[in-house]
């Protein structure tokens, strides 16, 4: 009987110890039991109750997983990265492909990941989607949250997937905010990187107090200047509608747009289907099928963000602060987004130092941009722009700041002085213009247009 009590007593508080707050804990503390290495020979051990990865040379990453799959949860952890060149992450809602090739080795892990980023770029919290699509989320959206991770000391995440919703905070301050739909379950594993130099191999990260919470969910608010990421076309979720965001393209119908120089929207030239409104190929001749499309209304300030998908070789543009008064032979006048193919359209190789590729100020500013964080022709890519009541202006390129420039000074009257604008007085300096999608001749689509209106 006394044998019975002191066992009951035993498991219950085991249950207090892996169970508290509605937590349950994915780590004993001794063995790796509940996990499995994947893929890659990096090395994992447990060391005075925690985890420890090391990164071997020649190995691609490697993961230890859990051998169950989850849904919706809350996932709490801390982590250490002690070197600032290595990096690491955790995997969620992911899965394995024994059949994919990666590189010389078969066999890869892919899902969403949240980031360990110990080096100077500090994207640490953000949200990547392994062998797939990149990054989804990088701290670029929210430069709050770059100095959160601590290198060399622990760290403490906690990750929340709800539905199509996954946020992430560290340190109990917030950093991502990803609304997507490409894995509603999957594994949790955590990630050794592959490392390409010999003399990063035996670096080591942490984890430890790896905990879940998989019911009596309930979502944590987010500060509303922190930007969401919402991948599913021409959807507005609630949070984006609370802070003041609004669909410009249903996805379904031209209603808010009509044609530059027209009063309702082109009968030929443009297709909406799919959820896309597409401008159709017309032997690259500018303006001359359906013509451009513009927004009925006009705005000032504003944070405006659309995805785009090239076809090879396809120039189109966004144009902003377009007020239709300018005499124009073929598209209507005003600062452009530019959308361009940049390998394949001679456009790329006009102007000066590159001011005529994608994401650049057309004519003006060229955009700094890397190729790792573009999407080739046939994928999508977003686009955003900003433009403060201040006048500062910024281009975006799949969540990364491309240029910058402030409207109306004097650096921007030089610029234009000697651009092809120079013959418009005051370009580009109207209070307010409509936005402007380009039919310049070749098929390009558009989705998930939205705006956002800035006082």
């Amino acid at each position: 009987m006394k044998y019975s009590a002191l066992l009951l007593f035993s498991l219950l508080l085991s249950t207090f110890c892996f169970s508290q707050n509605g937590f349950t804990s994915l780590l004993d503390g001794k063995t790796l039991n509940g996990w499995k290495r994947i893929v890659g020979s990096g090395n994992y051990t447990v060391e005075n109750g925690m985890i420890a990865g090391t990164t071997v040379a020649g190995s691609p990453n490697t993961f230890l997983a859990t051998e169950k799959e989850y849904g919706d949860f809350i996932l709490e952890f801390d982590a250490k990265v002690d070197d600032t060149a290595s990096n690491s992450g955790v995997q969620i809602r992911s899965h394995y492909n024994a059949n994919e090739i990666n590189g010389s080795n078969k066999g890869r892990v892919y899902g969403y990941q949240v980031e360990e980023d110990a080096s100077s770029r500090a994207w640490s919290g953000g949200i990547y989607e392994e062998a797939r699509r990149g990054w989804l989320y990088p701290v670029t959206l929210n430069p709050s949250a770059k100095n959160l991770f601590k290198t060399g000391d622990w760290n403490h995440y906690t990750i929340e997937c709800i539905g199509n919703t996954i946020k992430t905070w560290i340190n109990n301050k917030p950093v991502a905010y990803l609304i997507d739909d490409a894995a509603a379950k999957g594994f949790i594993a955590l990630q050794v990187h592959a490392v390409s130099n010999a003399s990063m191999a035996g670096k080591k990260m942490y984890w430890k107090n790896i905990k879940i919470k998989t019911t009596g969910l309930t979502p944590t608010a987010f500060p509303k200047e922190v930007f969401i990421v919402n991948t599913i076309p021409n959807n507005l979720s609630k949070d984006e509608a609370g802070d003041g965001w609004k669909l410009l393209f249903d996805g379904k119908t031209s209603n808010g747009w009509r044609g530059a120089f027209k009063k309702g929207f082109p009968d030929h030239g443009w297709k909406i289907d799919n959820g896309m409104i597409t401008v159709l190929k017309s032997h690259g001749e500018q303006g001359k099928n359906g013509g451009d499309i513009v927004t009925l209304n006009e705005y000032s300030a504003f944070d405006f963000t659309f995805q785009f998908k090239l076809t090879p070789g396809a120039n189109s543009g966004v144009k902003y602060f377009v007020t239709l008064d300018e005499k124009s032979d073929s598209s209507a006048i005003g600062l452009e987004y530019q959308v361009l193919d940049d390998k394949l359209h001679p456009d790329a190789k006009l102007g000066r130092n590159g001011n005529r590729t994608l994401s650049s100020l057309y004519d003006m500013i060229p955009a700094n941009k890397s190729g790792r964080y573009f999407n080739e022709p046939g994928k999508w890519n977003w686009g955003r722009i900003i433009v403060y009541p201040n006048n500062h202006v910024e281009h975006w390129l799949n969540g990364i700041k491309v240029l910058e420039y402030e409207r109306g000074s004097k650096a921007f009257k030089d610029l234009v002085a000697i651009s092809k604008y120079k013959i418009w007085e005051n370009f580009g300096e109207a209070k307010q213009g409509h936005i402007l999608l380009q039919d310049h001749g070749d098929e390009v689509s558009y989705r998930s247009i939205k705006i956002r209106e800035l006082q």
